[in-house]
C-alpha cells in the first residue's frame, strides 16, 4: 500500500512515529521534515493534491491540532478529510464518510491513540448505500 503523509511543525514528531510504527505501508512524505516552524496548508494542500492526482487513495495530515489541515485539506473537492481522536470517529469517517485523509493533532494525541486510530482508518470499508448519496450532495451542493 501506498500513503501520503504530511504535517507541519506542530505534527512532526507524531508523523515520523507513525512512518516508523507502519513499516509495511509505502509512504510518500510530502513534508515538512523538522520541528522548524512552518506554515500548514503548504504541505496539507501537497498531500490533498496528490490524492486527487492518484498518486494514492489515502492519507494522513497532522498539525499541533489537526484543526487547521482539516480546514485546509477539505478545501478540495473530492477530499473529504475527517479529523478523528478515538477509534469510533476513525471507524465513522470511513464507513459512512469515505474518508480519505485521517487527521490528527500531534499535540492532542499519544502516539498509542493515533495508531489505533490509523489501525482502524485503514482496515474500514466505505458501507456505501444511503450514504452514498450523501457524499456525492457534498459536491452538489457545493458548487
Amino acid at each position: 500500500m501506498i500513503c501520503g503523509i504530511a504535517s507541519d511543525h506542530g505534527g512532526f514528531k507524531l508523523k515520523e512515529a507513525v512512518k516508523n510504527e507502519f513499516l509495511h505501508i509505502n509512504w510518500k512524505d510530502m513534508g515538512c521534515f523538522s520541528e522548524e516552524s512552518v506554515d500548514y496548508p503548504d504541505y496539507i494542500a501537497k498531500l490533498a493534491k496528490a490524492i486527487l492526482n492518484n498518486e494514492f487513495d489515502k492519507g494522513i495530515a497532522i498539525c499541533g491540532t489537526g484543526i487547521g489541515a482539516s480546514i485546509m485539506a477539505n478545501r478540495f473537492t473530492n477530499i473529504r478529510a475527517a479529523l478523528c481522536h478515538n477509534e469510533f470517529t476513525a471507524e465513522m469517517s470511513r464507513k459512512h464518510n469515505d474518508a480519505n485523509i485521517l487527521v490528527l493533532g500531534g499535540r492532542v494525541l499519544k502516539n498509542e491513540e493515533a495508531y489505533k486510530i490509523i489501525k482502524i482508518f485503514f482496515n474500514t470499508e466505505f458501507e456505501g448505500g444511503r450514504h452514498e448519496n450523501r457524499i456525492k450532495k457534498i459536491e452538489n451542493l457545493c458548487l
